[in-house]
């Protein structure tokens, strides 16, 4: 091989990338001095994009395929410097490979609770996480709005400033949707297509296409969650009687052997309704007045502002009834009355009493 044809072989170029890292988004093919070899060999893969920069200005953008860096295969590039020229010189550019496949498994989530209203808990802080992906559909936008003049951008250069976007926005999506908490667990799939659909524009100001975002978890302060677990037990045990005599029966330890069960059922049954009982008595004292005291006065029960009170003996009516406190008109009970009734047919004789005229001096 003489001097001549080695000189000729250098300007035999190929210009390719192929990725390895998973999460590079653009790559600056490298050259010295950034000259490409006319006539070189432009090899562009699916999932790719090359874009041509001259002099700081976007020239083309290819879509997959081999090209030969000719004049009369790419005519948008006679702008490029000295590629009108007819000599084989080498001319400078530079040439950017774009990653238009899809960059999944990326994550989002809440750092602070963000505070909502909720049509049940009134208002109620929520954490949420979840995952995302995105692609490059606008390569010329991506390149102007955010890698610049990065020989090598990846996802981490901007993974933080698209889980800023997701966060703010999804903020106002929350508060939007009027979902309630509990229902949201159960509608975990519509919910993230309704903030794909409100966020996605926001993406696309970037260069960028939202292809999926989906919501894994939406969750309550731990103080709530509690709040709901007890809730949940209390659903859980159904028939409040027979749980009692149940959870009696095991706490016996009468289970071993058939005799053992029917002794500790049988007697878990009688303590538990003994208990049940109890507990039903309780709450009946509670919506009914107390009992008469043992000592010999009539004793009295006023309703002041739909509120229960008492009970008063008469002296304590009397004052009540000199105050205003008690009127004719005032429902009171005592014992021997089937309900309620105004005072004033009960104690007519307190309200009609007048003083004495004053003695003449």
């Amino acid at each position: 091989m003489g001097i001549f044809d080695w000189l000729f072989g250098q300007f035999i170029d190929v210009i390719e990338w192929t990725d390895n890292s998973q999460d590079t988004m653009v790559y600056r093919f490298p050259r010295h001095n950034h000259e490409i070899k006319y006539g070189a060999k432009l090899t562009v893969r699916e999932s790719q994009m090359a874009i041509f920069v001259n002099e700081g200005i976007i020239a083309d953008i290819l879509g997959p395929g081999i090209y030969e860096l000719e004049t009369k295969n790419l005519p948008i590039m006679t702008n490029l410097e000295h590629w009108d020229h007819a000599f084989n010189s080498p001319f400078k550019a530079e040439v950017y490979f774009v990653n238009t496949k899809r960059f999944t498994d990326l994550k989002w989530g809440t750092k602070n609770p963000i505070m909502v209203r909720d049509p049940e808990f009134s208002m109620v802080r929520l954490r949420a996480f979840g995952t995302y992906e995105i692609r490059i559909n606008n390569p010329k936008y991506f390149m102007n709005e955010i890698v610049g003049t990065d020989g090598h951008f990846s996802v981490d250069d901007i993974d933080d400033q698209l889980t800023n976007l997701i966060i703010s926005k999804f903020t106002s999506v929350l508060g939007e949707s009027n979902i309630p908490v509990l229902d949201m667990a159960s509608n975990y799939e519509k919910f993230s297509e309704y903030i794909s659909e409100k966020i996605s524009p926001y993406f696309e100001e970037y260069g960028l296409e939202l292809t999926k975002i989906l919501v894994e978890n939406i969750s309550l302060p731990e103080n709530v969650e509690e709040a709901l677990d007890k809730r949940t037990s209390r659903e859980v045990t159904g028939d409040l009687d027979k749980h009692i005599a149940y959870q009696t029966g095991e706490a016996l330890g009468l289970g071993n052997g058939s005799m053992g069960d029917m002794v500790g059922m049988g007697a878990g049954l009688a303590l538990g309704q003994e208990m049940t009982q109890k507990m039903n008595q309780k709450n009946i004292d509670r919506n009914t007045p107390p009992p008469i005291p043992t000592r010999n006065s009539t004793m009295y029960h006023i309703a002041v502002d739909d509120l229960q009170e008492g009970p008063y003996d008469i002296r304590t009516m009397q004052l009540y009834i000199g105050k205003g406190t008690i009127k004719k008109d005032t429902l009171i009970w005592t014992e021997g009355l089937q309900d309620w009734v105004e005072a004033g047919t009960v104690l007519e004789k307190y309200f009609n009493v007048t003083p004495p005229p004053l003695p003449k001096s």
